[in-house]
C-alpha cells in the first residue's frame, strides 16, 4: 500500500517519547531536518524504502564503523605510530538485519584483516536486533500464537519471522523461567493469596487443568508474584504440602495470613509449614456461591441479610447473623445451610482483627486481576500440547505485568493502613530488622 507523503509541517515531531516526556530541542532539530530531507528528495518518511530505513542503516554502520576505530586504535586513512600496522581493516560484509521499527535493514559490517573484531551493536551472526526478541515474548504473553505473531511482523514491520524463529525464541525463556521459579524470597510476608485458573492442557486428550498462582505481600506492602504450579490430577494435601514446602525451602519463614478459596487440603498443609499462619477464605467467593443457589429474584434480599453476617464486630454476633439469614432462606433453598456451615470454620477468622486488616484479607480479588491477565493470555491457544507450554505462557504473562511501576506504587499505598495494624497485631513474630 502506498505510504502518504510527509506532512509540510511539524506536527509530526511532537509525539512524545514513549516514556510520557516531550523531545528535547536536539532530537526536535533532528526529526525536522528528516522531514526536510524527505520533502526535498521526495521520499516518505516510513515505508521499505522510507527516509527512516535510511536513517537506520547510516546509525548502525556508523556505529560499527565507530567500533572498528576503537577495536584497531586509529581512524580510517589514518596510520599507526611506525608508519606500520598489524591490523588494518578489509573491507565489509553486506547482512540483512530485522528491526523492530523499519523492518529488514541492509547494512555494511567492517572487516579486519586478522579476523578479530567482534561488533558489539550487531554482533555477528545476530540478524535481529535485540528489540524483535522483546516484541515476539510481549505479544506471545498477550496471547497471540506463534503463527499470529510472524502474520503481524509481516504486516506492521514488513518482515519475515517464521513460526520456527518465533518458537525458538520463546524457547529461549525456559531458563529464565526456571530461575524465577527457584529465586529466592522474603523471610516473612504478611500475606499470601492462592487461587486458580483452569486451562486446557492436551495430556493423551484434552482436559481442563488447573494452575495455581501465589501473590505475597511483604512487610513493605509490595506485591510479588511467588509462583505458578500446575495441579496433578488428585489435587489434595500432599500435593500443597510439596508447593508450600517449596516456598518454605526458598527462604519463607513465617507468612501472617493465606487467603485462598477452600482449596482441598490446604489448611492442613498450611498447619504443617507454617503452624502459626491463619487461613483465611475468601469472603466474595463465599457470597457468589450463596447466590449461585438461589433464584435472582431474591438475590437482593438475600444480599441484605448477609451484610450483618461479615460485618459483624466479632464471631459471635456473626453467628448469631448467620442463624438468622439461614432461618430465612435454608427451608427455601436448603444447599445454603450446607455452604455456610461447611465453610463457617475458615470464614471467621479476620473477625477477629481491625478493619484496616479486615479490608485487604478478606477476599482474594488481590490476585483476580492476574487471574483475568492469565485468562486473556490461553484465550486464543484453545489449549496446550503440555503442561510445560502452558506454565510458559502464565509466566511470560506475570513478565509483562505492570511495565511502568504504576501499579507497584498504588498497591503499596493502600496496604500501608494495613501494615500498620500487621506490625502491631503481629509484634512478637514481626522482624528485627524491619523495626
Amino acid at each position: 500500500m502506498t505510504k502518504k507523503p510527509v506532512a509540510g509541517n511539524d506536527a509530526a515531531v511532537k509525539t512524545r517519547k514513549r516514556g510520557g516526556g516531550p523531545a528535547s530541542p536536539a532530537e526536535r532539530e533532528l526529526a525536522l531536518e528528516m522531514i526536510r530531507r524527505a520533502k526535498e528528495q521526495g521520499l516518505d518518511l516510513t515505508g521499505p524504502d522510507g527516509l527512516l530505513k535510511q536513517f537506520t542503516r547510516t546509525v548502525l554502520e556508523t556505529a560499527l564503523d565507530e567500533e572498528m576505530t576503537e577495536h584497531l586504535g586509529r581512524a580510517r586513512h589514518e596510520k599507526s605510530v611506525d608508519g606500520r600496522a598489524a591490523n588494518t581493516r578489509n573491507g565489509a560484509t553486506v547482512k540483512t538485519v530485522t528491526t523492530d521499527a523499519v523492518g529488514p535493514v541492509e547494512i555494511r559490517v567492517p572487516r579486519d584483516r586478522d579476523g578479530s573484531f567482534e561488533p558489539v551493536i550487531v554482533k555477528k551472526r545476530q540478524r535481529r536486533l535485540g528489540d524483535v526478541d522483546s516484541v515476539v515474548l510481549s505479544l506471545y504473553a498477550k496471547g497471540l500464537t506463534t503463527g499470529e505473531i510472524g502474520a503481524h511482523f509481516r504486516e506492521i514491520y514488513g518482515a519475515s519471522v517464521s513460526r520456527e524463529t518465533v518458537s525458538r525464541i520463546i524457547e529461549r525463556v525456559t531458563a529464565e523461567m526456571n530461575e524465577w521459579t527457584s529465586r529466592p524470597l522474603d523471610r516473612v510476608y504478611a500475606a499470601v493469596f492462592v487461587d486458580a485458573i483452569h486451562v486446557k492442557v492436551r495430556d493423551g486428550q484434552v482436559a481442563n487443568r488447573a494452575f495455581y498462582a501465589a501473590i505475597g505481600v511483604d512487610l513493605e506492602g509490595r506485591r510479588d508474584v511467588l509462583g505458578i504450579w500446575g495441579s496433578p490430577a488428585a489435587e489434595g494435601a500432599k500435593y500443597w504440602l510439596s508447593v508450600l514446602t517449596e516456598l518454605k525451602n526458598r527462604g519463607v519463614d513465617d507468612v501472617f495470613f493465606l487467603i485462598c478459596d477452600g482449596l482441598k487440603g490446604l489448611p492442613d498443609a498450611v498447619g504443617v509449614v507454617w503452624p502459626q499462619a491463619i487461613v483465611q477464605t475468601c469472603i466474595i467467593h463465599l457470597l457468589r456461591n450463596t447466590f449461585r443457589y438461589a433464584s435472582k429474584s431474591d438475590w437482593s434480599a438475600i444480599g441484605r441479610d448477609l451484610v450483618p453476617v461479615y460485618t459483624a464486630v466479632n464471631e459471635t454476633a456473626a453467628a448469631a447473623a448467620r442463624d438468622e439469614m439461614l432461618d430465612n432462606w435454608a427451608s427455601k433453598y436448603p444447599a445454603i445451610r450446607g455452604l455456610w456451615m461447611g465453610a463457617w470454620d475458615l470464614f471467621v477468622p479476620f473477625l477477629d482483627y481491625d478493619v484496616e486488616i479486615r479490608r485487604v484479607i478478606c477476599s482474594t480479588n488481590a490476585i483476580e486481576s492476574l487471574n483475568a491477565r492469565f485468562r486473556r493470555s490461553v484465550r486464543a491457544r484453545g489449549h496446550f500440547p503440555n503442561e510445560q507450554a502452558a506454565l510458559k505462557c502464565l509466566y511470560l504473562t506475570v513478565r509483562s505485568l505492570d511495565p511502568t511501576g504504576r501499579g507497584q506504587v498504588k498497591w503499596t499505598a493502600r496496604w500501608k493502613p494495613a501494615l500498620n495494624a500487621f506490625a502491631i497485631t503481629f509484634a512478637d513474630r514481626w522482624p528485627a530488622d524491619r523495626n
